[in-house]
């Protein structure tokens, strides 16, 4: 299966629209901190035919899937085996200062979803591995095999926002001194059984709220955003552009909070006239987080949970 036919870019028209006054600049750059199977950047490249894309990726299957896909646009396009934490260094690795337009599909791609060994589906049987970059890390097996009780709550209430944490985890302790996990359908099957009929009855699969919370553990995600917007932030041309796609609430509320910071006035209440350096960096281009179109929902049910946010840098210094 090619990278075009596995991938259907989110919300891609709005994301094009929202960047496209600081990339129709001729020598523009733009980077897409999420390159995935490479739907957004090779719109990008064939929308903005004077501009130049850096894409960023941890997964080294997705930077050859979509090298190839990408290939005909030749040096227009620059791929690098980074996570999105690490775009600063990885700008500086290129000599690039600034840049005009910077894109974040957060989330897991869909090759990482459709590819059963990845173990990040929890609709069928696969190895618990989660990691977005296996050359590295550790995976969902061992965190559940091997994190104490306390932090493996703390993980599921945390990024999964799960309100049985304590349950699930006091079945997983209990199976586990049995036999370790290995398999995403044995703990399917244990979530199912720890959680009461009345949760099991809304909000779809019970066990969507776990996967989320060890994937998320496992790729760092948070901490890594926690990085990475601000250093887009810091990154972009004044006149530049950031388009960011989240798909759960925890993602979008930390892009919300550096957005609005960077959108506010720092001045000391009371100022007649408010100084240069107090006014605000950003400027917010979307009303709160923008949604899919139920067009696009239909066509492709993975863009269901996005929300997307936009600002445009309006001042020099860093935030």
């Amino acid at each position: 299966m090619t990278s075009e036919s596995r991938h259907v870019p989110v919300m891609l028209q709005r994301c094009l629209d929202l960047l496209a006054p600081a990339l129709e600049r001729p020598g523009a750059v733009v980077v897409d901190c999420t390159l995935g199977l490479g739907g957004h950047s090779e719109a990008l490249l064939t929308r903005f035919p004077e501009a130049r894309l850096i894409g960023l990726d941890r997964d080294k299957e997705a930077l050859r899937l979509s090298g190839e896909r990408l290939a005909p646009f030749g040096d227009r396009a620059t791929l690098v085996h980074a996570i999105y934490a690490d775009l600063a260094e990885a700008l500086d690795g290129l000599r690039i200062r600034t840049v005009q337009g910077v894109l974040f599909d957060l989330g897991v791609s869909s090759m990482q979803l459709d590819e059963a060994d990845r173990g990040f589906a929890y609709a069928q049987d696969a190895p618990l591995d989660m990691r977005m970059d296996q050359t590295t890390g550790i995976s969902a097996a061992e965190v559940l095999n091997t994190y104490a009780p306390g932090e493996l709550v703390r993980i599921l209430r945390q990024y999964g926002e799960e309100k049985q944490a304590k349950r699930i985890v006091s079945a997983v302790v209990r199976e586990r001194e049995k036999e370790p996990f290995t398999n995403s359908a044995r703990l399917v099957e244990l979530i199912r059984d720890s959680l009461p009929q009345a949760a099991k009855r809304t909000g779809g699969n019970p066990a969507k709220r776990t996967f989320q919370a060890l994937r998320i553990e496992v790729n760092g995600e948070l901490s890594g955003l926690e990085r990475a917007i601000p250093a887009a932030v810091d990154r972009i041309a004044v006149g530049g552009r950031i388009a960011v796609l989240s798909y759960h609430s925890l993602e979008d509320r930390l892009v919300k909070q550096v957005f609005a910071a960077g959108a506010t006035s720092t001045a000391p209440p009371g100022l007649p006239v408010v100084p240069e350096k107090y006014q605000p960096k950003l400027k917010l281009l979307t009303r709160g987080a923008e949604l899919p179109t139920e067009e696009e929902i239909a066509e492709n049910r993975r863009a269901a949970p996005a929300r997307c946010r936009g600002v445009e840098r309006i001042r020099e210094a860093k935030l």
